[in-house]
């Protein structure tokens, strides 16, 4: 039985220009698709960051607008060195100082406890705690970042303010003192994360370095690491400020609703937020001068938070440290 060779088969000619050209029309295909999707995705990028930039813009102009109406029926001389606000009464004062005062003194009991507790409670887990121990001691401590303004409020009014009376006679139910020491708690946290972030950021060769010179771990943190990383600790100080600034539950219901024009933090007083709370209860008709005071003091809150952040930022600017 004889085989008979197949028949070779010829191999279909290919035209190299064609299959080059389809290549490269795919490929173009490709790119005109992965360039409209990267067109998409900047533009949803554009238009979160242009959310949040017309948002200001938006609180600008109400807080300028309103302002400015209330500027058309009271002096700012008046409203800058009159120290009396009374705009609720039959004897109105538009002063802003003692709503001003009474904002600085109970910011001021707050950062006395927040920063000293905040930035030694960062160096204790970013230096001393070991790393099982600060892993569960710090979210523990950011636990207070998520407890409500009104308990904490609650809790100054019902607790720290009897504790207190029984060292301090004189205390009054609502006062500055108590309001002031239960923010400090609140924004704890705050000051301590942030500052034990910064201090991690350090570079562990510097470390390394101090103790090769003889330093001892006393030394190494305040003249190493606490300089090293001074620019994110004041970050943390003024955002906790700014924070304490603008509380307002707390304030609201611990430290009372006298506009008073003085230091003293035994009595009770009233804070810029503390008034905007009891003009928006809903008594205001609108478009009164009782109304717009709301903005005036609003806007005298914004520039003072403004400030602070553009110190902070001139700050880190200047002295900020970028370690590689």
């Amino acid at each position: 039985m004889t085989t008979e060779p197949m028949p070779a088969v010829e191999a279909p000619s290919i035209d190299r220009r064609a299959w080059v050209e389809r290549i490269l029309t795919g490929r173009q295909r490709v790119d005109r698709v992965r360039q409209v999707r990267e067109s998409a995705i900047l533009g949803l990028l554009f238009l979160a960051a242009l959310v949040s930039v017309a948002t200001t813009i938006g609180i600008v102009y109400t807080l300028a607008l309103e302002t400015f109406h209330f500027f058309q029926h009271v002096s700012i001389v008046d409203f800058l060195t009159d120290t009396q606000w009374t705009p609720l009464f039959t004897e109105k004062h538009y002063g802003i100082w003692p709503l001003l005062t009474a904002t600085i003194v109970v910011s001021t009991i707050a950062m006395l406890v927040a920063l000293p507790l905040g930035l030694l409670a960062a160096i204790g887990l970013s230096e001393y705690a070991s790393p099982r121990l600060a892993a569960t001691v710090k979210p523990i401590l950011e636990i207070l970042a998520g407890v409500p303004t009104v308990v904490y409020g609650y809790f100054a009014l019902l607790f720290v303010t009897p504790l207190l009376q029984r060292f301090i006679p004189q205390l009054e139910v609502f006062n500055a003192l108590s309001a002031g020491l239960v923010m400090g708690i609140m924004i704890l946290p705050l000051v301590a994360s942030l500052s034990e972030d910064a201090m991690r950021a350090v570079p562990q060769s510097l470390r390394e370095g101090a103790y090769a010179l003889g330093a001892t771990k006393l030394e190494v943190v305040w003249r190493v690491v606490v300089p090293s990383s001074l620019s994110g600790i004041v970050a943390a100080f003024i955002l906790a400020v700014s924070r304490a600034v603008g509380e307002t539950m707390i304030v609201a219901i611990a430290m009372g609703q006298v506009p008073r024009f003085t230091l003293n933090p035994l009595v009770a007083m009233e804070t810029m937020t503390a008034y905007i709370v009891q003009v928006s209860l809903g008594d205001t008709p609108h478009g009164t001068i009782e109304y717009q005071t709301i903005f005036a003091v609003g806007t005298t809150l914004f520039v003072i938070t403004m400030v602070l952040n553009l110190l902070s930022y001139r700050f880190l600017k200047r002295f900020r440290e970028v370690y590689e």
